[in-house]
């Protein structure tokens, strides 16, 4: 989108930074009556006959998680929270939204005088049209207005490189797109921590590895970390110069340092994640001992991070969880994340004995909260998505397709990824006929489309936002030549080497099938005789021309196979390759019907 030309205004002429605001409020709740009356009110005075402080001190922790600029409430199943009720049914209940999470943070912190509020990283990234455009701009400012206090990178924060995330913790214009509405951006008034992402060259980490909390006589440390193989699913542009370093070594090595510096009570912000057992946020994952109820990699993550760590606020996963994971002295923690898209938040507890100035640990509470759309409208965060989105409104808008009923992106199979994969597969197809298939990588497709309107445009039509929300990554089509045998291979990647614990099973063209069958184990889940092109048996010896985003053509999420293809050819964005097909192949009288998900037969 065309930008106004970058206007630099004297220092004295911008707005004062928000200096990390404390929150001022009536006196914290007591969690743990027995702790805080270890010391009689009033029994130890100072000189001027004034009462101490009382030995124990909550401290309110807000947290959320992989926000990737979603302002507007999300659409379809990415705008709902399931909630377990007490007959062991569920609800859906409508979550998500910056002008409902602002007041619920708002509200959650009063009668709270220590209150933080931090995050476990990918608050940009594969955001939807009205933060995207603008290089997530927008979703800073909405932070700034948050309070939020501090937050880990993640992922998705290095989908542009480090010096654009330099740009959004420091502020000034975008290289090329200059400054928007006249005004220079001004950066991100809270810390983004990335303890674990050095500089290749100076070996230093390229932000400040930690941040220490303050208000009184009370400190708290944060450390923050993104998983060490974010360069495994972001492109190789994103990620380069850099080297991400283990998670639990580094936790370690900076809880040292906090400690050395007299911060004893301190808490990890984790990029990465764990997957409940239950889909529900409200679910009992300690059920029946701690932790039992989750697995992944924050599980190994949190048994061998220090005990010196008070909390991990973790995130990646897209998961609800509040967990208890013993420490290596076996002592129970606190482990949890809110979900994504700003659908919950979480309150925890942490009881600070100033006498140790640490956190008394059994006294640790916490839980998830929805973010309900049944709160009044912060007032400020309407005003900030209507002035954006009156500058997105002209590209936004704009009909690029029909569509007969919601395309879901559920699913082992789902019927948006089946979408983007016809559609890359016809796009490849325009750039050379001999192109055989197309597949399309899970966690690229970013949302559904609903047949409901959003807006003003009637239910049904698919405008250029919703397009952008559900591809909004900028990727290239490319198309490779692989034998049959890689292409058996790449489909076996699906289900095994990195892939083996979290499967990531690539969407496919309409015209590949195959069987995949979960009741074995690693790469025999794929049923090699059942690969088929166009109702033929896959030839190992044969070449197939195949259409992937160039995230994948870079081997991207473990797809080591796909990075080795010749005959390389890259094309345009996928984005609009998606638009072009939606626009080629519907109508308002004629829509297109979502694919049925039946390319791969799945055996449980």
């Amino acid at each position: 989108m065309p930008a106004i030309s970058q206007s630099h205004q004297s220092d004295a002429g911008r707005r004062r930074r928000r200096t990390y605001r404390l929150v001022a409020a009536a006196a914290g709740l007591a969690t743990v009556g027995a702790l805080a009356a270890a010391l009689p009110a009033g029994a130890h005075d100072n000189a001027h006959g004034k009462p101490l402080p009382s030995r124990y001190q909550d401290v309110q922790l807000l947290s959320f998680n992989d926000l990737h600029g979603n302002l507007e409430p999300p659409s379809g199943s990415s705008g709902r929270v399931t909630e377990l009720q007490a007959d062991g049914t569920t609800k859906t209940i409508d979550a998500g939204g910056v002008e409902y999470l602002a007041t619920h943070l708002r509200e959650a912190r009063k009668g709270n005088a220590y209150s933080i509020t931090a995050a476990g990283g990918d608050m940009v990234g594969a955001s939807p049209l009205i933060s995207g455009l603008f290089h997530d701009e927008p979703t800073i400012e909405a932070l700034n207005k948050l309070d939020l206090d501090v937050t880990s990178v993640g992922n998705h924060e290095f989908d542009e490189g480090a010096k654009e995330l330099a740009r959004l913790q420091n502020g000034g214009c975008h290289p090329t797109a200059g400054c928007y509405n006249a005004e220079e951006f001004e950066g991100a008034d809270f810390p983004y921590l990335a303890a674990n992402v050095l500089n290749e060259k100076t070996g230093k980490p390229i932000l400040k590895p930690y941040w220490v909390w303050k208000k009184k006589d009370v400190k708290v440390g944060f450390i923050g970390v993104t998983l060490e193989d974010t360069p495994g699913v972001v492109s190789a542009e994103g990620v380069k110069g850099l080297k991400f370093k283990d998670e639990v070594e580094t936790i370690n090595k900076y809880a040292k340092v906090l400690q050395k510096q007299g911060v004893k009570s301190i808490v990890a912000l984790i990029h990465e994640g764990g997957q409940p057992a239950s889909g529900s946020y409200n679910y009992n994952c300690d059920s029946p001992g701690a932790g039992d109820g989750i697995s992944g990699p924050i599980v190994d993550i949190a048994k061998n991070i220090s005990p010196s760590v008070d909390a991990l606020v973790t995130g990646h996963t897209h998961a609800a969880y509040v967990c208890t994971i013993p420490d290596p002295s076996g002592k129970p923690r606190m482990v949890t994340s809110a979900a994504s898209f700003g659908r919950l938040y979480t309150d925890t507890t942490l009881t600070y004995d100033r006498f140790t100035g640490d956190i008394a640990r059994t006294a640790v509470k916490s839980a998830n909260h929805v973010v309900t759309r049944t709160v009044a409208k912060a007032p400020d965060m309407t005003q900030l998505i209507g002035k954006w989105n009156t500058l997105a409104a002209p590209i936004g808008n704009r009909a690029v397709g029909y569509i007969s009923a919601d395309v879901p992106s559920t699913g082992t199979e789902s019927p948006m990824g089946d979408l983007i994969a016809d559609a890359q597969l016809a796009y490849g197809k325009g750039l050379d006929p001999e192109t055989d298939l197309a597949l399309m990588n899970p966690g690229g497709v970013r949302a559904g489309l609903t047949y409901a309107a959003k807006g003003t445009e009637g239910d049904g039509v698919v405008t250029y936002a919703e397009g952008f929300t559900v591809q909004p990554f900028s990727n290239t089509v490319n198309l490779q030549d692989f034998t049959g045998a890689q292409l058996i291979k790449v489909l076996q990647e699906q289900v095994s080497g990195t892939n083996t614990a979290s499967p990531k099973i690539l969407q496919p063209s309409a015209n590949l099938t195959y069987t995949l069958d979960l009741t074995k184990t690693g790469a025999e889940r794929i049923v090699v005789g059942s690969v088929k092109l166009n109702g033929t048996a896959v030839d190992p010896a044969a070449t197939y021309r195949v259409a992937t985003n160039s995230f994948l053509a870079g081997g991207g999420d473990g797809f080591t196979t796909l990075g080795q293809g010749t005959n390389d050819l890259v094309g345009g964005d996928d984005l609009a390759a998606l638009v072009e097909y939606l626009t080629a192949n519907s109508s308002a009288s004629s829509p297109i019907a979502p694919p049925a998900a039946n390319r791969i037969t799945v055996v449980q």
